[in-house]
């Protein structure tokens, strides 16, 4: 980094400087994050042990629930330690550290909510051949290939925002590092960031958003054709919880990367990126797996082995 003084570190400011406002968000998001990783690891440990659970849709519910709590592990632990500190500080390999992984699993989620609506396509329209449909040699590269996009897309960003340089400021304006705050304090040209950013998170979001409501179209042809009353219940069950997370969750991405640089603001975008970092990923067991009536079971088995034990 040239132009000035070189800057290693960044401090980032947060939400208020009052210590005893620090106090009651520290623990309010210290519930949050162990409430995330109950939810997600304890999905991922019932998709494991539960031999009825081990079919396509439950295997892509439990990489997403292992995503989400990545994803909100890389950016809470992080932020509790702030609130109890008066620095506030992070390394310039940390932030772009931070960068990096948050990009990683945001974008990767994309990916896996779009094969996930597919998945749910596959099994309301045959579900007989269901499990041959979504074999192994289907729902593997699915996940590889969610991961590689996610992997690929946050190397562009990081390697594109960590280029420019940090002279006039290493104050960020957020909790944690994040793209817009950080092309904000940047003393060079950001333009063709922005543009990266727009385009090629704009082009994720159509993609992976498109998926949805074409499968789901498709999905709402079938549920109408079926004579069971039941069926079409369960049916309309599942895929609500699944397109009210989608909505949800490409909702504030879309709020907080596909837009002009010039509407970023400090508190409505700390908001909204604390909201899909950290709120969404709490929420994503109870939206995919607690309303599922196989899950409530595999719950109620698992307790019922712990009383016999004890």
């Amino acid at each position: 980094m040239k132009n000035g003084t070189e800057i290693t570190i960044f401090v980032l400011k947060g939400f208020t400087d009052n210590f005893e406002l620090q106090v009651i968000l520290f623990f309010l998001f210290l519930a949050m994050y162990l409430f995330t990783l109950i939810g997600n690891l304890g999905l991922i440990v019932l998709v494991i042990g539960d031999s009825r659970l081990h079919n396509p849709m439950y295997y892509f519910l439990s990489v997403l629930s292992s995503v989400d709590a990545c994803y909100s592990s890389v950016i809470t632990p992080n932020m509790l330690v702030d609130f109890m500190s008066k620095g506030k500080v992070i390394s310039f390999l940390g932030c772009a550290t931070q960068v990096f992984l948050a990009n990683t699993f945001g974008t990767t989620e994309c990916f896996l909510l779009a094969a996930t609506a597919y998945d749910r396509y596959v099994a309301i329209y045959n579900p007989l051949l269901y499990l041959l449909s979504m074999s192994s040699r289907v729902y593997v590269p699915l996940i590889i290939v969610s991961y590689l996009c996610g992997i690929l897309h946050a190397t562009l960003h990081t390697v594109a925002t960590f280029s420019l340089s940090f002279c006039a400021s290493n104050e960020i304006k957020h909790v944690f590092c994040d793209i817009p705050p950080l092309l904000a304090i940047s003393c060079s040209d950001t333009y063709t960031n922005q543009l990266l950013l727009f385009y090629f998170a704009g082009f994720i979001e159509i993609v992976t958003i498109l998926t949805v409501p074409i499968s789901y179209g498709f999905i709402l042809v079938v549920i109408l054709r079926m004579h069971s009353a039941e069926r079409r219940r369960k049916a309309f069950s599942t895929c609500g919880s699944h397109l009210t997370g989608v909505s949800i969750f490409h909702g504030t991405l879309l709020l907080m990367y596909v837009r002009p640089s010039s509407s970023y603001t400090f508190d409505h975008d700390m908001i909204v990126s604390i909201f899909y970092t950290i709120v969404i990923p709490m929420l994503n067991p109870v939206i995919y797996s607690l309303r599922n009536k196989d899950v409530k079971e595999a719950m109620e088995k698992l307790f019922r082995k712990k009383i016999v034990y004890q």
